[in-house]
């Protein structure tokens, strides 16, 4: 188990993507797949208001809903919820009076008196952000959240955002969501990762398998299917996004481990990750998620991935 940042909200180093749910998980699979991550130790869950209104036929909070109904049937203990604000089509943007009708509105969905942990989901550059730092605040002390964080922001904003908190004596973000993998690094690793280290905030990136790539499904730069996933996955299929492949998949043999889980283990190894964020979509992917969470590659092999990444980077 491990702490996200300065919080006291204990996780498995490992988060459930909610963004599936409702989209290419209906109700039944998403019940699965939520079982099976909790029963192998999981209790980190991530969603967004806004999953999945970009779905024909959804309006946004399906992801929420589901969660929400799966709690009320398996009244599971000690798991913490992720959700966040911007992005809704009836909530967009980050005014005070719609941060609070977006989290009320995320209570209600998810079935619970307070949220866990609320990110700002975008940088909303039409609101003062004095004026969204202070609905956050308000939203702790009343007790509809319990930390907060941010994600897709730039160290810069991050910054300006704990400068006004500190003044106004707000809470302060307790961790950061990034696009963070091992083809996605360098502005993370060169401006995010210093802040983080700086505040005592954890990351919990999201694209931890870039799009599925990271799983070594995409072995071609043709995609296997017309989706912009699959698209964007094998546009990753380079030579030297292919080598990153065969490196990750000699190491992980090592261990008796799958592509995926030794490319999250050397996520979690990063500085300042709390818990990279995968999806499943099938309850057999479950597994090999959670077996990330407690392989331990050597500083050899994580120092080798990373010289393997190096040239891969998208």
């Amino acid at each position: 188990m491990t702490r996200i940042g300065r919080s006291d909200l204990d996780i498995l180093p490992l988060s459930l993507g909610g963004n599936v749910f409702g989209w290419t998980a209906d109700r039944d699979t998403s019940f699965a797949v939520l079982d099976a991550f909790h029963a192998g130790g999981g209790n980190f869950i991530d969603t967004a208001d806004a999953y999945s209104a970009w779905v024909p036929g959804n309006s946004g909070g399906e992801s929420e809903t589901l969660i929400g109904e799966w709690l009320a049937s398996r009244k599971p203990e000690n798991v913490v919820v992720a959700t966040k604000v911007s992005q809704h089509p009836e909530f967009r943007g980050l005014g005070a009076q719609n941060i609070r009708a977006a989290a009320e509105a995320s209570l209600k969905r998810l079935g619970v008196d307070t949220i866990d942990l609320y990110y700002a989901h975008f940088d909303d550059a039409e609101t003062p952000l004095e004026e969204t730092v202070a609905g956050f605040a308000d939203l702790v002390r009343d007790g509809l959240v319990r930390y907060v964080a941010v994600s897709n922001y730039t160290a810069a904003r991050i910054r300006e955002w704990i400068s006004l908190a500190e003044a106004s004596g707000a809470d302060l973000p307790v961790a950061v969501q990034p696009h963070y993998n091992l083809v996605h690094r360098t502005e993370v690793e060169s401006e995010i990762v210093p802040v983080a280290e700086q505040y005592g905030m954890s990351l919990v990136p999201y694209y931890a398998l870039a799009s599925g790539f990271l799983t070594g499904k995409y072995r071609s730069a043709e995609a296997t299917s017309d989706s912009p996933r699959a698209e964007g996955a094998a546009k990753l299929a380079t030579p030297a996004g292919l080598a990153l492949i065969d490196t990750l998949e000699e190491i992980g043999e090592a261990h008796g481990a799958s592509i995926a889980t030794t490319a999250l283990a050397w996520l979690r190894a990063q500085p300042t990750v709390a818990a990279p964020i995968a999806s499943a979509s099938k309850v057999e992917q479950v597994a090999d998620l959670l077996a990330s969470a407690s392989l331990e590659l050597t500083g050899d092999e994580i120092a080798r991935l990373s010289a393997a990444s190096e040239s891969a980077q998208a």
